[in-house]
Protein backbone atom coordinates (compact mmCIF):
# COMPACT_ATOMS: atom_id res chain seq x y z
CA UNK A 1 0.00 0.00 0.00
CA UNK A 2 1.36 3.42 -0.92
CA UNK A 3 1.80 6.15 1.68
CA UNK A 4 -1.04 8.15 0.07
CA UNK A 5 -3.36 5.12 0.21
CA UNK A 6 -2.43 4.55 3.85
CA UNK A 7 -3.19 8.18 4.70
CA UNK A 8 -6.56 7.96 2.93
CA UNK A 9 -7.61 4.78 4.71
CA UNK A 10 -6.57 6.03 8.14
CA UNK A 11 -8.58 9.15 7.40
CA UNK A 12 -11.64 6.91 6.90
CA UNK A 13 -11.13 5.40 10.36
CA UNK A 14 -10.75 8.93 11.76
CA UNK A 15 -13.85 10.13 9.89
CA UNK A 16 -15.78 7.36 11.62
CA UNK A 17 -14.81 9.10 14.86
CA UNK A 18 -12.40 6.46 16.13
CA UNK A 19 -9.33 7.54 18.07
CA UNK A 20 -6.34 6.05 19.85
CA UNK A 21 -7.42 4.07 22.90
CA UNK A 22 -10.98 3.35 21.70
CA UNK A 23 -12.33 -0.18 22.05
CA UNK A 24 -14.32 -1.16 18.97
CA UNK A 25 -16.51 -4.27 18.95
CA UNK A 26 -17.16 -5.99 15.64
CA UNK A 27 -20.27 -7.95 14.67
CA UNK A 28 -21.04 -9.76 11.41
CA UNK A 29 -17.43 -10.58 10.52
CA UNK A 30 -17.10 -12.80 7.45
CA UNK A 31 -14.63 -13.33 4.63
CA UNK A 32 -16.14 -10.46 2.59
CA UNK A 33 -15.40 -7.65 5.07
CA UNK A 34 -13.02 -4.84 4.15
CA UNK A 35 -9.79 -6.07 5.71
CA UNK A 36 -7.96 -2.80 4.97
CA UNK A 37 -10.58 -0.83 6.89
CA UNK A 38 -10.38 -3.29 9.81
CA UNK A 39 -6.58 -2.95 9.86
CA UNK A 40 -6.82 0.83 9.74
CA UNK A 41 -9.25 0.93 12.65
CA UNK A 42 -6.92 -1.31 14.67
CA UNK A 43 -3.90 0.84 13.74
CA UNK A 44 -5.68 4.05 14.72
CA UNK A 45 -7.13 2.74 17.99
CA UNK A 46 -4.02 0.81 18.96
CA UNK A 47 -5.95 -2.37 19.78
CA UNK A 48 -7.54 -5.33 18.05
CA UNK A 49 -11.25 -5.27 17.35
CA UNK A 50 -13.31 -7.01 20.00
CA UNK A 51 -15.40 -9.88 18.71
CA UNK A 52 -19.06 -10.66 19.35
CA UNK A 53 -18.23 -12.74 22.43
CA UNK A 54 -16.18 -10.08 24.25
CA UNK A 55 -17.81 -8.51 27.29
CA UNK A 56 -15.68 -5.38 27.68
CA UNK A 57 -17.46 -2.03 27.39
CA UNK A 58 -16.94 -0.80 23.83
CA UNK A 59 -16.69 2.81 22.69
CA UNK A 60 -18.22 1.92 19.32
CA UNK A 61 -19.54 -1.00 17.31
CA UNK A 62 -19.05 -1.87 13.68
CA UNK A 63 -21.74 -4.18 12.34
CA UNK A 64 -21.11 -5.73 8.93
CA UNK A 65 -24.61 -6.31 7.55
CA UNK A 66 -25.75 -7.90 4.31
CA UNK A 67 -29.13 -8.69 2.82
CA UNK A 68 -30.08 -12.14 4.10
CA UNK A 69 -28.15 -11.87 7.38
CA UNK A 70 -31.33 -12.23 9.43
CA UNK A 71 -33.19 -9.69 11.56
CA UNK A 72 -31.42 -6.32 11.62
CA UNK A 73 -33.34 -5.14 14.71
CA UNK A 74 -32.18 -8.20 16.68
CA UNK A 75 -28.58 -7.67 15.60
CA UNK A 76 -28.70 -3.98 16.50
CA UNK A 77 -30.09 -4.79 19.95
CA UNK A 78 -27.36 -7.43 20.41
CA UNK A 79 -24.72 -4.87 19.42
CA UNK A 80 -25.84 -2.56 22.25
CA UNK A 81 -25.17 -5.11 25.01
CA UNK A 82 -21.65 -3.90 25.83
CA UNK A 83 -21.73 -0.50 24.11
CA UNK A 84 -20.88 2.48 26.32
CA UNK A 85 -23.64 4.96 27.09
CA UNK A 86 -22.36 7.48 24.52
CA UNK A 87 -21.18 4.87 22.02
CA UNK A 88 -22.09 4.74 18.35
CA UNK A 89 -22.99 1.88 16.04
CA UNK A 90 -21.69 1.93 12.48
CA UNK A 91 -23.70 -0.39 10.22
CA UNK A 92 -21.50 -1.34 7.28
CA UNK A 93 -23.41 -2.56 4.22
CA UNK A 94 -22.41 -3.48 0.68
CA UNK A 95 -22.78 -0.57 -1.72
CA UNK A 96 -25.60 -0.50 -4.28
CA UNK A 97 -25.04 -3.06 -7.02
CA UNK A 98 -22.91 -5.32 -4.80
CA UNK A 99 -23.97 -8.74 -3.51
CA UNK A 100 -25.82 -8.37 -0.22
CA UNK A 101 -26.85 -4.73 -0.81
CA UNK A 102 -29.13 -3.37 1.92
CA UNK A 103 -31.41 -0.43 1.24
CA UNK A 104 -30.83 2.60 3.50
CA UNK A 105 -34.60 2.48 4.14
CA UNK A 106 -34.14 -0.91 5.85
CA UNK A 107 -31.68 0.65 8.31
CA UNK A 108 -33.93 3.71 8.81
CA UNK A 109 -36.82 1.37 9.60
CA UNK A 110 -34.90 -0.92 11.98
CA UNK A 111 -33.04 1.74 13.97
CA UNK A 112 -35.95 3.21 16.00
CA UNK A 113 -37.21 -0.25 16.98
CA UNK A 114 -33.74 -0.95 18.43
CA UNK A 115 -33.77 2.40 20.26
CA UNK A 116 -31.38 4.04 17.81
CA UNK A 117 -31.42 7.05 15.51
CA UNK A 118 -29.70 7.34 12.09
CA UNK A 119 -27.43 10.38 12.01
CA UNK A 120 -25.24 10.13 8.91
CA UNK A 121 -23.88 7.82 6.27
CA UNK A 122 -20.65 7.67 4.28
CA UNK A 123 -18.77 5.54 1.79
CA UNK A 124 -15.91 3.86 3.60
CA UNK A 125 -14.38 1.72 0.86
CA UNK A 126 -14.84 0.57 -2.71
CA UNK A 127 -17.46 -2.00 -1.67
CA UNK A 128 -18.90 -0.80 1.66
CA UNK A 129 -21.01 2.08 2.95
CA UNK A 130 -21.43 3.01 6.61
CA UNK A 131 -24.46 4.35 8.46
CA UNK A 132 -23.97 5.93 11.89
CA UNK A 133 -26.54 5.12 14.58
CA UNK A 134 -26.72 6.56 18.08
CA UNK A 135 -29.02 6.11 21.03
CA UNK A 136 -32.00 8.43 20.69
CA UNK A 137 -30.91 10.27 23.82
CA UNK A 138 -27.44 10.93 22.32
CA UNK A 139 -28.54 12.69 19.13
Amino acid sequence: MSEADAATSVNVAEKLGFKNGDLIQEFGYDDDVDFDLRDDIEDLTGSELLDEDDHEVADAVILWWRDGDGDLVDSLVDSLTTLSENGVVWVLTPKSGRDGYVSPADIQEAAPTAGLHVTTSAGVSKDWSATRLVSRKNK
